[in-house]
């Protein structure tokens, strides 16, 4: 027992990494994926989301593009994290509706990111993040 006590002391410090690790991780991905979206360009990204089917094209391919760039960054920095990490869950439900289920492939990736995204959700910024420090200096 006590050495179930010493592991749970020890892994109840790293507590306030779990939500750094996660927003850079997911962060970054999704930010990668924005950067290939603006290389693209609203045309292009508006054109493969018509192809398809998503209602609306462009104005999609717009707010995908800030969710992929804008909101990425602020996850990484963690700012306004549970915020932006909705808007990501809500991309991965509907890119694994629209995109994904239609070719039969499985969803790994969109289905991780989807979890992730949930658990930044009910993480947020966590003490180590630009967020976190502001809140410390509005004290």
């Amino acid at each position: 027992m006590k050495r179930f006590s010493t592991l749970q002391r020890w892994t109840g410090r790293l507590t306030p990494y779990a939500s750094l690790v996660l927003r850079i991780a997911v962060g970054w991905i999704f930010l990668r994926h924005g950067i290939v979206k603006a290389g693209m360009g609203v045309e292009g990204v508006a054109g493969f989301f018509h192809g398809l089917g998503i209602p609306l094209p462009h104005v999609a391919a717009v707010v995908v593009m800030i969710v992929e760039t804008v909101g990425a960054a602020c996850v990484v920095a963690g700012v306004l994290t549970r915020s932006w990490a909705i808007c990501m869950a809500i991309e991965m439900v509907v890119a694994i509706q629209l995109a994904v289920r239609p070719t039969g492939r499985p969803f790994v990736l969109e289905g991780l990111l989807l979890a992730a995204a949930l658990a930044l959700v009910a993480l947020g910024d966590g003490p180590l993040s630009l967020g976190g420090l502001l809140r410390k200096g509005a004290r």
